[in-house]
């Protein structure tokens, strides 16, 4: 059964902005709170200003950038938070756009799936307790933590079958963003499924993460998904994705390629009913947890309208 979780659809300048959220999961039976890479409050800040309130609740990543540390400093704030918490924690992790790596590694990785391969081999045996030996292209590691930590899980962000295929090796959650239903049916979870077969290990759980707006008298859907995801649509992986998604965005206008985000599903903007019905069409692709995502209302109308239109989406699917 398909799992209802909410995404903070900010990147957070003062904590407050999370608390809202945060209770919403505390007092509901909304899953976790998911957050995004943020510079202005690093994210397991803004989550351990959340537990010292008292709001202690299932959290996740999607997903923190591997250049910002080193995967024992990776491990490290991850346990540590699980245990500010004493909740399940998904510890999501990504390479990052090519240029963010130029940016504070002086270059890109040239695998980017060995180097995210080598970071996971590190935080997951960090975490286990274990001792760690691992002396990599990209990362070394020659360390223990002493202790282990049982409520983290590791996800990698996911959008092309390479790195699906990894994340059936590797992670405990595989996490996409901005991927039409019908890619992540066709796409993402026969190559899950290839890398776990591969590993003889479980599929690892699937969580979407899905930018929506309630379709509204004189609202522009274009807008909103602009709103949303332009950031996105400027990065090479997302255009590749998206591409082998069926998405032709080259020679389009800003406003062309937020309304082909729109017809294709990437960014659902319908009436609930049509919510719904896209929300199913994850489920119906293996999908086992939607983190709604309102990121295009917040930047559009502001936090209130949001925090609304969320609302009326969860009581619809009868979590709130």
């Amino acid at each position: 059964m398909l799992k209802f979780a909410v995404m903070a659809p900010f990147s957070t300048i003062q904590a407050e902005q999370l608390t809202p959220y945060a209770s919403m999961v505390e007092w509901t039976a909304v899953e976790r709170l998911w957050q995004g890479q943020s510079i202005a409050i690093e994210p397991h800040q803004g989550f351990a200003c959340q537990a010292g309130s008292g709001l202690r609740i299932p959290l996740g990543f999607a997903v923190t950038l591997m250049p910002l540390r080193h995967p024992f400093e990776a491990a490290v704030q991850a346990a540590s938070l699980a245990r500010i918490t004493g909740q399940p924690l998904v510890a999501g992790f990504g390479p990052g756009p090519t240029l963010f790596q130029e940016m504070l590694l002086g270059q890109r990785y040239r695998s980017p799936l060995t180097a995210v391969r080598e970071y996971v081999t590190i935080v997951r045996g960090l975490l286990s307790g274990g001792p760690v030996d691992v002396q990599g292209d990209y990362y070394t590691c020659r360390a223990s933590l002493g202790v282990s930590s049982p409520s983290v899980e590791i996800g990698l962000g996911v959008l092309r079958p390479g790195m699906a295929r990894l994340a059936g090796e590797v992670a405990d959650v595989a996490i996409t963003w901005l991927t039409p239903a019908p890619y992540v049916r066709d796409v993402i979870m026969p190559a899950l499924q290839e890398g776990a077969e591969r590993a003889g290990r479980p599929v690892p759980r699937l969580v979407s993460a899905v930018p929506m707006a309630i379709e509204r008298r004189g609202r522009e859907a274009a807008e909103v998904a602009l709103a949303s995801n332009a950031a996105h649509l400027r990065g090479p992986h997302y255009q590749d994705m998206l591409g082998r998604a069926g998405l032709d965005l080259e020679q389009k206008s800003p406003l062309e390629q937020g309304q082909a985000l729109v017809d294709s599903g990437a960014f659902l903007c319908r009436d609930l009913d049509g919510l719904l019905a896209g929300l199913k069409d994850y489920e119906d692709a293996g999908v086992d947890e939607v983190a709604l995502n309102f990121t295009g209302v917040q930047n559009k109308s502001g936090p209130k309208a949001a925090m609304q239109e969320l609302r009326e989406v969860l009581r619809e699917v009868g979590v709130l």
